[in-house]
């Protein structure tokens, strides 16, 4: 009996790209699977087959190339006499379809890699070191490949050995119902080898403790919180995985005199009670040296003064922001006999000038007042 044609059979163009493909197959596999069908429907059985079949020619690029040219006596060439449909049985190709719906399809053989894990490391920087840039080392313990072993975790002229419970994968497979699930090897935990002989330094781990002396380059203008990444420079991978990075976090230390929000600084200026009243100067800290602040005459306690171009840059921005210098007039203290009489005198000196002298205090008392008379 002819076989009938592969394309036909699912139900597909010639020009039918591979997800058709597999669609198709998996509308047929599921509506004529044996499980599905146990009355002993054999043109069920008989469809399954053949789906299965055509499945496995068209999913290979080069069988399904033959099949395209010669037809089946193409492929019962190439395949030596067994036809389109090769030697696995139907747990792997029924695998392969539904394989992604739990996470993943088939793995080939060999030994699996893993990348390494990413690691997190605090750096402490004063305001000064974070704005102008640095180069500082780090102490970073990590865990690194073994030396004696060169990460294989087999003693020295010993190999791992391939997995006899999952055959190298990494994972065994499960049939439970109508699907096939796949799950890490139990045995070799996906690795996909197990050791006999383990090395002494590392005992089959392939990697050790150590800990690691990092140059790390800090830009200048970082701010807290900004993360600097060392690519490579984390953990080892396992057998033969590629190493994880490293992730240097800044954390600016706080600084006894300004206060940082980007590109600007902020900090808070003492002056004098005479200052404040008769004016004056002085003298403001800033990240380039010092300089002079003019106070006016009559500045009260909360006034800012803006100061540009005297903050600092960011990593993002080279251009240098402003610098608020915010007021606050001190109380004397600790008087003597002579400056309290003096400070009285003046004191009455002053309210026999009404609100000229104290305008803010003389509306806030107007206010009091009319508030009470309001309530009473």
């Amino acid at each position: 009996m002819a076989k009938r044609d592969y394309y036909e059979i699912l139900g597909i163009s010639r020009s039918a790209s591979a997800d058709e493909i597999k669609k198709s197959y998996r509308r047929l596999a599921m509506k004529h699977h044996p499980d599905r069908n146990k009355d002993g429907d054999n043109a069920s059985e008989t469809k399954f087959k053949e789906a299965k079949e055509a499945y496995e020619v068209l999913k290979d690029p080069d069988k399904r190339a033959a099949y395209d040219q010669f037809g089946h006596d193409g492929l019962r060439a190439r395949t030596g006499g067994q036809g389109g449909f090769g030697a696995e049985g139907f747990g792997d190709i029924f695998g392969d379809v539904f394989g992604d719906i739990f996470g993943g399809g088939r793995r080939g053989g060999g030994s699996q890699v893993f990348r390494g894990a990413d690691l997190g490391y605090e750096l402490k920087l004063e305001l000064e070191r974070a704005v102008a840039g640095d180069t500082v080392e780090i102490d970073v313990p990590t865990q690194v490949s073994c030396e004696t072993c060169k990460g294989s975790g087999a003693r020295k002229g010993t190999s791992p050995e391939s997995c006899s419970t999952c055959g190298g994968v990494g994972q065994v497979r499960m049939q439970q119902g109508f699907f096939s699930v796949q799950q890490t090897c139990p045995a070799c935990k996906g690795v996909g080898t197990t050791i006999k002989d383990p090395c002494g330094d590392c005992h089959g781990r392939g990697r050790i403790r150590k800990t690691r002396t990092l140059s790390v380059k800090v830009p200048a203008g970082v701010d807290d919180g900004d993360r600097i990444r060392l690519s490579g420079e984390g953990e080892a991978g396992r057998n033969g995985g590629p190493p994880g990075d490293l992730y240097v976090e800044i954390r600016v230390s706080r600084h006894k005199i300004f206060e940082r929000d980007g590109a600007n600084l902020a900090c808070e200026v003492p002056v004098s009670f005479a200052t404040a009243t008769l004016g004056g100067e002085v003298e403001l800290p800033t990240l380039d040296g010092n300089v002079s602040l003019k106070i006016p005459a009559g500045t009260q306690s909360g006034k800012t003064f803006r100061l540009r171009g005297k903050g600092v840059i960011t990593v993002r921005d080279s251009r240098k922001g402003d610098l608020f210098a915010e007021v606050s007039v001190e109380t004397p203290v600790n008087l003597n006999a002579e400056q309290r009489e003096l400070l009285e005198k003046f004191d009455k000196s002053l309210r026999s000038g009404g609100d000229r002298h104290s305008p803010r205090a003389d509306s806030w008392l107007d206010t009091v007042k009319r508030f009470f008379d309001r309530i009473s």
